[in-house]
């Protein structure tokens, strides 16, 4: 009976060429043309080997009908690729078995020792979480209940720092990680990483930045290794050379100088910008000598940076310049009905004051003479304005009218001074009572101002300040004035912030209006600040006067801040106290 089967194809015979090179793969010799002299190349003949297989490769690429390999000579056009994919199988092991094992590379260095303290087995839990990762978002979109982590990974670092522990060394991949993602992360996460983080870093180029800056500067030479120190000087990379200046100026000021004025003549233009601009740690009357020097540099950068640095020294002979310059632009009007402040802006901007940092061609928008009035007057001492004035302090001074609508530009160019001589007496002056509305304060409406002037305060005044403030006026204008607050909050500020917060929720607003506010209330309220809030997690009876919902959103993001709360309240016990008995809860 016939059948529909198609005809099996049959095993080919082996040929000459197959045996020699079955016979190649096991002894090292045959005849690979099948003529039976050792004619095929022997195993360890590198050359002869890698042509063969070139030819392989050249005729699977063109085909074998277009290239046959002088072997398949003979055989029929059907055969030859079945052949070409044998005879590449076989060698494909030949060349496998042939390889000869490279030298080994020499292993890394081992990672330096850390004294440091490790850290309790609580505090090291709570780390593998923090960098694990954020709370799940919610689905409506919603920050939800839960605290989040990473917002908290900051402080964190910040007590173990504070407490010289050093990170545990599974971590220190994860905590490298973290830093590569977040530039803000980096001091902390470097100085708990310590030696062995930098030892890390430099086996993955990923966390090369590690190395680079103020990330280098547990591995800098101590400042008072001169031979070190000289080294690195001349032949470390430029953010290195900026950290080893720090470091230096941090330690011993003049040492500083004199490392910088070694080779100041033959650094570039942009390097010696970053450079003088260290000079602001330690900067002291002893440093005027080379700042006056650099009022000549070629680059116009460098020149305004030193100017600036020498008008935050009162003493200074440039300071002195610009104080006989600004008192002949503004004065006292004795010939009025009241004491009143004159203002004749300069003329002109001649070489004498360019030198000394002033800018001549003013930007969009600004008038030339009143471009030019505010740079002497934030450059010239505030020390000059009460002789000016007869004798006023700067509360009575800043008190005075001014003439011709020059008040602003004024109270302006004195908070600038204020902030660069950090001058409290001044800053208290300018800022006024936290009761007057910003637009109608005595020295400036600008709440960016403010918060410089705020800066120059202690902390304590500060922060009272601010307390009075949000009292007076709430919390929609107090959010840059909250930044500069010392963290934790003290009471006073923490309480009023609080109350603000209270206020918004009874007045039946939405949460999220308000919700920068709370990312701050979350890492700087004072932890004890949850009993407070105890109150305001609960859900209360919506009535038809307040925004639908927005009591539920309300009671949500004030659990979320007790949670967090409670959170830093945990982190920094398990960071003061021993670990707790395993099997506890790691926080309350």
């Amino acid at each position: 009976m016939e059948t529909d089967t198609m005809p099996q194809p049959q095993p080919l015979p082996p040929t000459d060429t197959d045996i020699s090179t079955a016979t190649d793969i096991s002894t090292g010799t045959g005849t690979g043309t099948g003529t039976g002299t050792n004619t095929a190349p022997a195993l360890g003949d590198d050359v002869a080997e890698d042509s063969v297989w070139e030819e392989l490769v050249t005729s699977a690429l063109l085909g074998t009908d277009r290239r046959t390999p002088a072997r398949f000579v003979g055989r029929a056009a059907r055969d030859a690729p079945g052949a070409l994919l044998d005879a590449a199988a076989l060698h494909t092991v030949r060349r496998r078995a042939g390889l000869r094992a490279g030298p080994a590379a020499p292993p890394p260095e081992p990672a330096p020792e850390d004294p440091r303290e490790p850290l309790p087995e609580a505090a090291r839990r709570r780390l593998d979480q923090l960098l694990a990762g954020r709370a799940a978002p919610s689905p409506t979109g919603r920050r939800g209940a839960a605290p989040d982590l990473t917002e908290l990974l900051p402080q964190w670092l910040l007590l173990a720092n504070e407490r010289g522990y050093k990170a545990p060394a599974a971590t220190l991949p994860a905590l490298l990680d973290a830093a590569r993602a977040r530039t803000d992360l980096r001091p902390q996460a470097l100085r708990l990483a310590g030696p062995r983080g930098l030892w890390l870093a430099r086996l993955n180029p990923e966390w090369r930045f590690a190395l680079r800056g103020a990330g280098a500067g547990s591995s800098l030479p101590a400042p008072g290794d001169r031979e070190g120190v000289r080294l690195l000087w001349d032949e470390g990379l430029f953010a290195e050379r900026v950290a080893l200046l720090g470091a230096v100026r941090a330690e011993d000021p003049t040492a500083g100088r004199a490392l910088l004025a070694s080779t100041w003549s033959a650094e570039r233009a942009e390097d010696r910008l970053m450079f003088v601009d260290s000079l602001r740690t330690g900067l002291s009357d002893a440093d005027e000598e080379f700042l006056e020097a650099a009022l000549g540099d070629r680059s116009r950068n460098v020149r305004a940076t030193a100017a600036e640095l020498l008008s935050a020294l009162p003493a200074s002979a440039l300071a002195g310049r610009m104080a006989g310059r600004a008192v002949t632009c503004v004065g006292l009007d004795r010939t009025a009905d009241e004491p009143t402040i004159t203002v004749e802006a300069p003329h002109e901007c001649d070489t004498a004051m360019q030198r000394d940092g002033l800018t001549a061609t003013p930007p969009a928008g600004r008038g030339e003479r009143s471009w030019w009035l505010g740079q002497l007057v934030e450059a010239a001492p505030l020390s000059c304005w009460p002789p000016r004035f007869g004798g006023r302090g700067p509360e009575e001074i800043v008190a005075l009218p001014v003439a011709d609508d020059w008040q602003n530009e004024l109270h302006a160019a004195w908070c600038r001074a204020a902030v660069r001589q950090r001058d409290p007496a001044w800053s208290r002056a300018l800022l006024g009572s936290p009761a007057t509305p910003p637009a109608t304060g005595p020295g400036t409406s600008s709440l960016a101002e403010r918060a410089q002037l705020l800066s120059t305060l202690p902390p304590e005044e500060r922060a009272l300040w601010v307390a009075s403030f949000v009292a007076a006026h709430g919390l929609s204008e107090a959010f840059q004035l909250l930044g500069v607050c010392e963290v934790p909050w003290a009471e006073p500020l923490g309480r009023a912030v609080v109350d603000a917060l209270d206020i918004a929720r009874e007045a039946g607003s939405y949460p999220w209006s308000f919700s920068g506010v709370m990312g701050l209330a979350e890492r700087c309220l004072a932890p004890e600040a949850a009993r407070q809030l105890e109150s305001l997690t609960a859900r209360p009876d919506e009535t038809e006067d307040i925004s639908p919902g927005a009591g539920g959103y309300w009671a949500e993001a004030f659990q979320r801040l007790v949670s967090t709360l409670r959170l830093r309240a945990a982190m920094r016990a398990e960071l003061t106290e021993p670990s707790p008995v395993p099997g506890a809860p790691a926080s309350p």
